[in-house]
Order: structure tokens, then C-alpha cells, then sequence
């Protein structure tokens, strides 16, 4: 293919700068809109506004009515930045619709239409008016015949003489549609002059037309007669979208007609639709497409009534559903761009390039909207615009093709200079210069080159993918990219090492206090790694700082052994050697315990006396890992020396009596077993009784292992998670102890046997998904439902390697963190109790969203006075495999306080109403469905000590910690983005 080298020198050159200059095609910032200029204001010129970035900055030109302006014109026209000033307007000339044009090296953009209208109201001629002659009861219109104008207009009748004017009732209505005055039944009252009065509400100019003089005929008083509807609106009213629409009716007639309104096919009303000017005026604001049909005006009196029909039809000016965005491709790829609008009726597109309308050949197609370019070169470049339109209206969506032809470049894009694997480990070389078209790449180890085999695979990316790395895999690897503009290579040093292996590991140890002993953690390594060894006691790292006294590491480079010295009780736990080196980690775990004398019984008391006996009891202290064997008791009285050790006779019953759980149909007791000190001679057992609660007879087994901790009752009959009376006895040779006090124990309960219902998962963020379900029918009685299990896998795993969450049994929902983004995941739930699990609920699946924009808000540009701050920004838009953009957060604060405020908008500028007493800092963040996008930077926006002042991010300085709330009035300027 043939390409114009210059474009190609130009891109050459752009790469050359590393990014350093961004060029970028015209973007409107401000674009002009349709005004009314009333003839004969004090001001002697109009400003059309027209504003867009870009960069190189563009240049304007404008047409009037498709005809350039010629700005050689000085004393007519006079372009202030892109703003056309029109100099001493002239509505013969000037009247019509205007467009601006922006151009830079990039291309040309063609703002929207906007029609420039003058407003003007002529006098009336001074014609005098034929006397009109009624009789009375007799109805009667006068015409007001309203001057040469332009602009909309009021009107008003004047009786006799100013300021008596006509006030409207059921009986006199003036219409707003054609001026004229309407007296359905004229009374001797009536007789006078009558003057219409014509205000324009553009120029408030006023008029005053001749005087029509109304008198009374002699013959007679009229009689009664039926309604006749002089007053009403057309049979077919087209109405935009959002308008407000106002139909009239008035009727004259003997006795004055009563005006009333409905819709013909029987609907009520909506709340919004007001009557006025007593009935003579039927209002629909903000008028949609509900409000569309028939509607009839009746007028009814004793004599009659007459109805008069007329149809609302509904229109809308296009509105963008789809807008086109920048595209950056390769040379020789295909582009599709589409652009959809709504509207009614259904709007039809075209395409320009640079301001003129786009030339379509064999490779150029626009189908319903859409354009496809194939076979894309350099000349394709340009600014695009697709225009959507109806008879109503149009609307303009612009941008940017780039078509990019370069050869394959690493400077931006470069390879790693080394990586280090293990031996048996798969490893991937990246090769991604940057390269348009797309570059083909082959690969050499040294001199000679790479073949795919079993182990080497050549990916489409140009990647190099090595599988079960061996050490003949070391060495230096050379990508070779190459397409039809040049060639690059980048190279990459492969290291592979062997794995490293504890040799000599820590093991359980059970030591007295005050010992010194050594935890061993020695390695066997690649000499090309450095090595770290790193302990861990109790999960915690351990502080070789706080005991230095007690810890030190020992051993060679190749030993991270652990000495402790003086071992103390809070010494025992867990010590783990973690080894960690560039490419791999191991670790190895011990127990260490730490034993020392029993710590002091707790809780001693005298439990009863007798005239021979004395019962105690105590609490066990702390064993400190050495089980106490035997208690001594020693006793002294007034009249021994000293203490003395005494002899007791104990039978004790098991402590902690207590239960429950097990499996279905069982009755599970538990209980401490009595110390063998305690059991006071051979053939020592337990006895187990119990009953149901509300039975008197109880149930008996007898347990012969004095070591034994409980008993289950197993029994069919048992009713699932029922209360049951329990105490457990003692006996031996010499016979039967005490019982323990009785306490209350449940049977097994049932597990869950249903699963739950309405199962459903919705994605919240980029990695986190919620599950919610509906509670299982759960009864009391059935026990205590512990809870939901959620069980949860990507849809590249499997069922049976999923991870699972549990929740509370009174919650319905739990939330899946940590997940990948865009990517689809499945779940389904159960219940469960004590007794286990039920089965799993029907599957269902979501997709995490993708994730927020890595780019920020960028070139933040502020305006300031001492009241108020206005933003602006650039748009953020998000790569393919980031979440969308819908709208955007200010965060500000003050400099002294702590609280921050937000501020959502959909805009890419906001207006924020703040008193400048002190400091205030801001940044601006994208938001997405995927979350918050990166955060601009800061900008301060300084205490204001002049009118105003101005600035941007790179103002910042000196920012503090974001701080406290300020009451604050927000409102919004909006500004059109397209």
C-alpha cells in the first residue's frame, strides 16, 4: 500500500516525543444557541459563543445560512477567540442560522445550528374603527388586528380610557392566540370604547390600536339561544416534548355558556393539567407522550351545548441514545462506528468529516446510522461527526480517527530485562512493542532461533510461553517484531534456579521454664538467590528487639536457626521459619511447650461444717501445662502448731454436667470426669439418669470407664431437639455416691431437610457480588437453625474446589469478596443447625463488573470569586476492559477541618457555592457500576483576597489531610458536552 509520507514523517515525530505533546482534535467546550435580538435595545452588537479545545488550538471560521462570513467585514463582524461578534445587527441581513467551525492540524468540527431572530413590534396604522352596533344578549367579538411584529406577543383590551382594561370572566375573554376581545352576552354595562393593547414580551414594547366604538341596537333584547364556540384550538396541534401547551375556548350565548373539558377517550385528567381564566384555558405542562389524543371543549347552557374537538399529537427533537467516541487504529484494520438517537418521529443520520459532508465509495458504507470504513490508511484520519435529525431538530456527536501507521517501537512498552524461574515452573517472555499495523514476532535463544515443540509455544501476542523449565532453558531470549514500516528487538534474560528445600526443620519441643533450647531452620539453595529467613511466634512476627533477652538467631548464611534463652511460660506457641528468596518461599511449623509448677486453686471456700467434718471446694488454677496430680490440704486450729495436712473422704459427682447435638434420635450427656484422686477406691464408675421434662420416672444406664466423658442414648422414638431432665452419679466398691444437680439437656436436633428459595445474585463492584435468598420454614421446635452456607466458583473452576461463606441464621444475603473483575461466578446455598447440613439450593450465577478507569479526571481548571467555585475537567473514558463511565464525585473540604463533602454530577463540571473565608482542597473521581476511578490530583483553591481567581491542578501546594464538614448550598451549570 502507498502512504503519504509526511503523515508518516509527522507520526514518526510524535513518537519521537514521548508523549510529551498529546495532540488531540477539536473538542466543543461552549457551541451557539438560538436568540431572539430585539431591534431597538440599547446594545449595539450580539455575541454568538463558540469555544473548543484541542491541541494544536483550533481556529474558527462561521457560515450564515451556509455561506461563509467573510471576516475581512471589520465593520460588521469581529471573531473574539471563537465567539462571532456581530456589529450594529441589521434583522434584514442578519436574520438566519449560523454555524461555527473549529480546525486544527487534526481536523474540523461543525458546531449545532443556531438561528438568530429579531424582535420587533410596529404600530398600528391610525385607521378609525367602524362602530359596532349589538343588540342586548346578543354575543359579540371584536378584532384587535395586531401590527407588523416578530417575537411573541401579549395581549390586552383598554375600556373607555386608561388604565380601566377589561377583566376577563365566564362572560368576557380575551385570546392570547388571536388577540381578539370575546363577549358572549353583552349587557348595557358594555357600552364604550374598546382598544386593543398589543405587548411584545421580548422588547416589551407596547402599542395601541384605534378605539372601536360598541353600542346598543333599539330593536329589541335578544333572546335566549344555544352556545356557539368562536374560541378554539386547531383539529391536529403537534406538541414537543416537555412543552407546555395551552388550548383556548370560549363561546357566546344566552344564558352565558358554561365551559368544561375532557378527554374523548374517557381518561381522567392527569394532576399536572391546570384550567384557567375560568375554564377558557386548559394547560398541560411539561407535556409527554401520555398526554397525547383528543380533546374536547364543551360549552352548555340552559338553551343547548356545542362541543368543539382538536387532536395533541406528540413530537420529539432527537436525543442521543449512543454517542460516538475517540478511535485510535492500525493502518489496513476495519473501523465500525455507531450512533443511535431517539426521537419522534424516528430521526435519519448523516456523516461529515472535517465539516463537509463525508464522500462514501466502495470501502466507505453508512447503514442506519452506522459507518464502516475497511481497509483503514492514514488518510482516513480526521475529525468525525454523525448528525441525527427529524423536522424538529438535530443534534451533532463528534470524534476522533486516528489511523496510525508506525513501526514496532520498545521504548514505551519495553521487555523485562530479567527474569528468574524455577526449575519445573512455567513461565511466560512478553513481547508487546507497540507497533501499527500489529507487529509479527519471532524469537532466538542467543544465535539461534526458537521452534515450538511440546514445551515452547509461540503465542498469538507475540509472547513466548516455555512449559516444565529446565536449567538448558537459561539464557538470553531476543523478540524480533517486525511489519512493513521497519523493524525492533527487545531481549530478555532468562534465569532458572533451583527450588529451595528445608533441610533441617523445627520440630515439637516440650521444655521446662527456665531452659535454653534451639529451633533449627536450615536450607538448601540456589547460590544465585539471596536468602531471608523470617520467624513467626503465634501468627504475630516475632520482635527480636522486645526479647532480645530471651530471642537470637543463630547459624551460618545458609541457617536461620532460633535460640531461646531462659524460657519463661508465655514462650509456649506456635514458631513458624518462613525462607523466602526472588522466586519461591517455604515455611516450616513447631510446637513448642512450655511447662512450669500449677498455679494457686481458685475460689476455695468451706462448703458445710459438722461436728466432725469439713466440706471444701475449690476451682483448678492454671496448670501451666503440668497436669495437677493431687491436692494436699492442710488445716490448723487454736490449739496446733502450725499446719497441718488433714485426711479426706470425699465422694465427688462429675462437674459440668451438660449436653445436646449429636445426630438424629440421639440424647447426648456429657460430663468432667472425677480425678482419680477422687474416686476414692477400686471399681469406680458413673450412673446416668434422665427422663423427659414432665416425666416422673427416670431413666438409668450405668458408665464403668471412670474415664469416660459421656453417654449417648440412641432411640428412634426421640422427638428431634427435646428437653430432657439429666444428672449423672458415682459409685465404687463400697457403693453409690451423690448425684450432680439436675440440668436440662436437648435431644439432637433435625437438620435442615429443604433448601432455600429465590436464590439470586447481583454484581455490586468489580470484586464483590451479593447472594440473597429467602429464610427455609423453620420451626422453634426443630432447634436452633445456626445458619446459611453460600458456597461460591468461577466459571473457569470447579464445583468441588469452591470456596463458601457462612452467615448468621437470621440473615438473608452475604457478600462475595475478593473477586475478580468481569468475571462470571456461581453460587448456591443451604442451611444448617447442629445436626449438619441441608441440601443445596438450584444455581445461580453473576458477573462481576469490570474494573473503575485507571485514568483520573484530568487538567482540573478552576474559577473562582468570593462566593463561589466553578469546575471543569476533561472526561475520563475507560479502556474495553473497564467499567463505563456514569458520571463523576467532587470531593472538597476545607483546609482547617476534617470532614469531606461530595458532590455527584453526570457533568464534567460542577458550580459550587461556597464562601472563600479560608483553603479548600479538591479532587474529582469517575464513578463507574465497577467503583470510584482514580482520583485527580489535588488542587487548592486559595482564601480569596481579591474579586476572583483562577487556576488549576497544577496550583496545588502544601495539602494537608482532608477535614470537616461546612454547611454548604450546592447547584449545578451545566454545560453541553457535545
Amino acid at each position: 500500500m502507498m502512504f503519504p509520507w509526511k503523515q508518516l514523517i509527522l507520526l514518526s515525530f510524535i513518537g519521537c516525543l514521548g508523549g510529551e505533546l498529546l495532540l488531540q482534535g477539536p473538542v466543543f467546550v461552549k457551541e451557539p444557541s438560538n436568540s431572539i435580538f430585539p431591534v431597538g435595545s440599547e446594545d449595539e452588537k450580539i455575541t454568538l459563543n463558540c469555544e473548543a479545545r484541542g491541541n494544536p488550538s483550533p481556529h474558527y471560521r462561521w457560515q450564515l445560512n451556509g455561506s461563509d462570513i467573510d471576516k475581512s467585514m471589520e465593520h460588521r463582524y469581529k471573531l473574539n477567540g471563537g465567539n462571532l461578534v456581530v456589529i450594529n445587527p441589521n434583522r434584514n441581513w442578519d436574520t438566519g442560522t449560523y454555524q461555527c467551525f473549529a480546525t486544527n492540524s487534526l481536523g474540523t468540527i461543525v458546531s449545532r445550528e443556531a438561528k438568530l431572530q429579531f424582535a420587533y413590534l410596529e404600530n398600528f396604522k391610525t385607521k378609525m374603527r367602524s362602530t359596532v352596533s349589538v343588540r342586548e344578549g346578543q354575543g359579540v367579538v371584536l378584532l384587535c388586528g395586531p401590527p407588523p411584529h416578530s417575537g411573541e406577543l401579549s395581549y390586552a383590551w383598554i375600556f373607555n380610557e386608561y388604565p380601566s382594561f377589561v377583566e376577563e370572566d365566564s362572560r368576557r375573554f380575551v385570546s392570547q392566540e388571536t388577540g381578539h376581545l370575546y363577549i358572549s352576552k353583552v349587557e348595557p354595562s358594555d357600552v364604550g370604547n374598546y382598544t386593543c393593547v398589543v405587548t411584545s414580551l421580548v422588547t416589551n414594547a407596547r402599542v395601541l390600536g384605534s378605539p372601536t366604538p360598541l353600542v346598543l341596537r333599539s330593536d329589541g333584547v335578544m333572546g335566549e339561544y344555544e352556545p356557539k364556540i368562536e374560541v378554539q384550538f386547531p383539529e391536529t396541534l403537534p406538541a414537543a416534548k416537555g412543552s407546555t401547551v395551552k388550548l383556548e375556548c370560549f363561546a357566546l350565548g344566552n344564558p352565558i355558556p358554561q365551559i368544561n373539558w375532557r378527554r374523548s377517550d374517557g381518561l381522567p385528567f392527569s394532576s399536572k393539567i391546570k384550567l384557567r381564566k375560568f375554564n377558557g384555558v386548559l394547560e398541560i405542562p411539561n407535556f409527554q407522550q401520555e398526554d397525547a389524543g383528543s380533546y374536547e371543549c364543551i360549552a352548555e347552557n340552559s338553551r343547548g351545548k356545542n362541543v368543539a374537538r382538536g387532536r395533541l399529537t406528540y413530537y420529539a427533537k432527537p436525543h442521543w441514545v449512543q454517542l460516538i467516541k475517540d478511535v485510535e487504529t492500525a493502518v489496513e484494520d476495519s473501523l465500525y462506528w455507531e450512533c443511535r438517537a431517539s426521537g419522534k418521529p424516528k430521526p435519519s443520520y448523516r456523516w461529515l468529516k472535517n465539516g463537509a459532508a463525508l464522500v462514501l465509495e466502495e470501502r466507505i458504507q453508512i447503514e442506519n446510522g452506522a459507518l464502516t470504513i475497511t481497509n483503514l490508511s492514514v488518510t482516513d484520519s480526521g475529525m468525525f461527526q454523525c448528525i441525527a435529525e427529524n423536522k424538529h431538530g438535530l443534534v451533532y456527536s463528534s470524534a476522533e480517527l486516528k489511523v496510525v501507521a508506525s513501526a514496532p517501537d520498545f521504548s514505551k512498552n519495553p521487555m523485562k530485562k530479567l527474569v528468574q524461574v524455577q526449575v519445573g515452573s512455567l513461565v511466560s517472555l512478553d513481547c508487546k512493542p507497540r507497533a501499527s499495523p500489529r507487529a509479527r514476532s519471532s524469537w532466538k535463544k542467543g544465535d539461534v532461533s526458537v521452534q515450538e515443540h511440546a514445551r515452547i509455544s509461540l503465542l498469538k501476542d507475540g509472547g513466548l510461553k516455555i512449559a516444565n523449565v529446565t536449567k538448558a532453558d537459561a539464557g538470553t531470549y531476543t523478540c524480533m517484531a517486525e511489519n512493513q514500516f521497519g523493524k525492533a528487538n527487545g531481549t530478555t534474560h532468562l534465569v532458572v534456579t533451583e527450588p529451595t528445600r528445608i533441610t533441617l526443620a523445627p520440630s515439637n519441643m516440650d521444655v521446662s521454664v527456665g531452659e535454653s533450647v534451639i529451633l533449627p531452620c536450615q536450607v538448601q539453595h540456589d547460590p544465585l538467590l539471596d536468602i531471608i529467613f523470617t520467624w513467626y511466634f503465634n501468627g504475630a512476627l516475632a520482635d527480636f528487639k522486645k526479647d532480645g533477652s530471651h530471642f537470637e538467631k543463630v547459624g551460618g548464611s545458609s541457617s536461620g536457626d532460633l535460640m531461646i534463652r531462659n524460657i519463661q511460660l508465655k514462650h509456649s506457641g506456635k514458631y513458624v521459619c518462613m525462607v523466602q528468596t526472588g522466586v519461591d518461599s517455604v515455611s516450616s511449623a513447631a510446637d513448642l511447650i512450655v511447662r512450669g509448677s500449677p498455679g494457686p486453686p481458685e475460689n476455695v471456700k468451706v462448703d458445710e461444717i459438722t461436728d466432725t467434718t469439713a466440706q471444701l471446694s475449690w476451682k483448678e488454677g492454671k496448670d501451666n501445662h503440668s497436669p495437677v496430680i493431687s491436692y494436699s490440704i492442710q488445716a490448723r486450729t487454736p490449739f496446733s502448731v502450725g499446719w497441718q495436712t488433714v485426711t479426706t473422704v470425699p465422694e465427688v459427682p462429675p462437674s459440668e454436667v451438660n449436653g445436646g447435638g449429636g445426630s438424629r434420635s440421639e440424647l447426648v450427656i456429657t460430663w468432667d470426669p472425677v480425678p482419680e484422686e477422687l474416686q476414692n477406691g477400686e471399681g469406680f464408675g458413673y450412673v446416668v439418669a434422665f427422663r423427659p421434662l414432665g416425666v416422673t420416672t427416670w431413666i438409668q444406664t450405668v458408665v464403668t470407664s471412670p474415664d469416660t466423658p459421656r453417654y449417648v442414648f440412641r432411640n428412634e422414638s426421640i422427638v428431634p431437639y427435646s428437653p430432657y431432665e439429666v444428672k449423672v452419679g458415682v459409685y465404687n466398691n463400697k457403693g453409690e455416691g451423690p448425684f450432680s444437680p439436675v440440668t436440662t439437656v436437648f435431644s439432637a436436633e433435625e437438620e435442615p431437610t429443604v433448601a432455600p428459595s429465590q436464590v439470586s445474585a447481583n454484581s455490586l463492584s468489580s470484586s464483590e457480588i451479593e447472594v440473597s435468598w429467602n429464610t427455609i420454614p423453620w420451626k422453634l421446635s426443630n432447634g436452633h437453625l445456626l445458619g446459611y452456607e453460600v458456597r461460591y466458583w468461577n466459571g473457569g473452576g470447579k464445583e468441588e474446589s469452591s470456596s463458601k461463606v457462612k452467615v448468621a441464621g437470621n440473615e438473608t444475603s452475604a457478600r462475595l469478596r475478593g473477586l475478580k473483575s468481569n468475571l462470571a461466578y456461581y453460587t448456591a446455598v443451604r442451611a444448617y443447625n447442629s445436626a449438619g447440613a441441608g441440601p443445596f439450593s438450584a444455581t445461580v450465577n453473576a458477573t462481576t463488573k469490570k474494573t473503575p478507569p485507571s485514568q483520573p479526571p484530568g487538567n482540573v481548571v478552576w474559577n473562582a470569586t468570593d462566593t463561589k467555585v466553578l469546575l471543569n475537567w476533561e472526561q475520563v473514558k475507560a479502556m474495553e476492559n473497564e467499567s463505563e463511565v456514569t458520571g463523576y464525585k467532587v470531593f472538597y473540604r476545607t483546609s482547617s477541618q476534617n470532614n469531606v463533602q461530595v458532590l455527584n454530577t453526570n457533568k464534567t463540571s460542577a458550580e459550587l457555592l461556597l464562601p472563600i473565608k479560608e483553603d479548600y482542597i479538591i479532587e474529582v473521581k469517575a464513578t463507574t457500576d465497577g467503583g470510584d476511578g482514580t482520583s485527580s490530583e489535588q488542587i487548592r483553591i486559595p482564601r480569596i483576597t481579591s474579586m476572583d481567581a483562577r487556576g488549576s491542578t497544577s496550583a496545588i501546594s502544601n495539602v494537608h489531610p482532608m477535614s470537616s464538614y461546612l454547611p454548604i448550598v450546592l447547584f449545578f451549570i451545566v454545560y453541553a458536552l457535545w
